[in-house]
């Protein structure tokens, strides 16, 4: 499959967004990454509605929405009406994930589930075939620029194998504390999708960080 990459906005310069938007549509990016957090599942509140309607103006690539809020399927259609094409939900968010999951499909939109650091990657075995892509929390949820969890690899590893055994396609994204140093190793053990976010926008040239990160190798 594919290296992508997906820039997370949470670390971009709000001060100048529409250029921030700009930068990644003329660079080999992927999607755009937006961490929506309501201040309850994590402690940290970002985007809104508003936010995502005027980034989806601009942008020329998916929207990949990543939601870190209690109770996600009560704002499934509003999301999407704002304009995301991607969305994930946390597994420890969702009472009733394979339900949330479908509603996800059902209005149009790519799927995802996200596990935090502490999650074995074996809780989604049921809901596996279900899925557009598995999003592996590298750090704890909240804040941007936070240390990379080594742990990582493994679980992403174990998601790999396991997607060769059942032979499905689920893409494999990886958010938090990605940079060159573990770039190339994360693509090697089977990522296929790399958020970035301090690295990229913090980068004198973000576009050739970008590009980069797609080309690393371990």
């Amino acid at each position: 499959m594919d290296r992508m990459i997906a820039p997370s906005l949470l670390s971009a310069d709000f001060g100048k967004l529409r250029e921030e938007i700009e930068m990644i549509n003329s660079s080999e990016a992927d999607w755009f990454h937006i961490d929506v957090m309501d201040g309850v599942f994590v402690p940290n509140i970002t985007f809104g509605f508003p936010v995502i309607h005027y980034i989806k103006k601009y942008a020329k690539k998916p929207l990949d929405v990543h939601l870190m809020i209690v109770d996600p399927g009560r704002y499934i259609e509003k999301f999407r009406g704002a304009g995301a094409d991607i969305l994930t939900v946390h597994y420890e968010a969702c009472t009733h994930l394979h339900r949330t999951i479908h509603q996800i499909k059902d209005s149009g939109m790519l799927a995802g589930a996200v596990l935090n650091p502490h999650s074995s990657v074996t809780l989604l075995e049921d809901i596996l075939p279900d899925l557009d892509l598995i999003l592996i929390m590298s750090v704890n949820p909240g804040f941007a620029a936070q240390k990379f969890i080594p742990n990582t690899f493994k679980k992403v590893q174990q998601l790999s194998h396991t997607r060769e055994i059942i032979n499905t396609n689920f893409l494999i994204e990886v958010d938090g504390g990605v940079d060159l140093s573990n770039a190339g190793k994360l693509f090697e053990s089977g990522v296929n999708v790399l958020v970035a976010g301090n690295c990229i926008f913090s980068s004198p040239d973000p576009v050739k960080t970008i590009r980069d990160l797609k080309k690393s190798v371990q």
